[in-house]
């Protein structure tokens, strides 16, 4: 399939990485920044522009992987007749999409992705679309470049997935910094918790995140939380990350 990606950053790049492992062509890449654009272009053997009036009209199917507030100036600038054209964002609706073309949909990858990761994660996408042919044409291109089944998801169901993404990725990944950060001014090695991360996330695929809580809180065990407020007194931000997820567990 000829490809043209509208974006260079870290959605754009995995996936244009995985599309030229899956044998589709890249025929151009657009971005406002021309070095980012120049650079990809470099690497997938094709051409880069940073004008949309200079977007070619040619290609089978252009994925527009920019921010979600940049999604509606794009639409706002092509005009692509027939052609397949989808975004990748999860809260911003299809519809966006409606006067570039009358085949349009939304191709959106659920995953932490940073452009920079030397091996490029297998993603769960969802895709919703205009009609039968643009389904079609955007399934087909999901299940070319991941193992896992190709879902279907309307504005709603993708913003509440894109909510819980949020609390499994985002802030987990918060606490994980937080506590690294601790860990190294304290003389802790991160790593020595390495194991604990793993066997917890390895536990949730044969069990409900509710049954596996354990620690002070849950336990209501004041005299421990204490201590733990106590050498936590120099880290006023952690210390009310502690406090606030302490009472919430204690009522949970």
């Amino acid at each position: 399939m000829k490809i043209v990606i509208v974006g260079t950053g870290n959605v754009a790049v995995v996936l244009g990485k995985k599309l030229v492992a899956a044998g589709h062509e890249i025929v151009q890449v657009y971005g406002r920044n021309s070095t980012a654009a120049s650079k990809l272009a470099y690497e997938w053997g094709t051409k880069s522009v940073n004008y949309t009036s200079l977007i070619a009209k040619d290609a089978d199917l252009y994925l527009i992987a920019v921010a979600d507030a940049a999604i509606p100036v794009i639409a706002g600038d092509l005009q692509l007749k027939d052609k397949v054209v989808a975004h990748t964002a999860a809260a911003v609706p299809m519809e966006t999409l409606e006067r570039i073309s009358e085949n349009y949909g939304v191709f959106y990858p659920l995953q932490s992705i940073r452009k920079e990761q030397a091996a490029t994660p297998e993603l769960t996408i969802y895709t919703e679309a205009s009609n039968a042919h643009t389904r079609k044409v955007l399934d087909q291109l999901a299940a070319s470049i991941t193992k896992l089944p190709v879902h279907h998801a309307d504005i709603a169901l993708r913003s509440k997935l894109h909510v819980a993404a949020v609390f499994v990725n985002n802030f987990t990944n918060y606490l994980f910094d937080l506590a690294e950060t601790f860990c190294k001014r304290e003389g802790i090695g991160f790593n020595e918790l390495l194991p604990l991360i793993q066997n917890t996330v390895n536990r949730l695929a044969t069990d409900r995140p509710g049954n596996m809580q354990t620690g002070p809180a849950i336990r209501k065990d004041l005299e421990t939380i204490s201590r733990h407020k106590a050498l936590l007194a120099d880290y006023p931000e952690h210390l009310a990350v502690y406090e606030f997820l302490s009472e919430a567990l204690m009522r949970h």
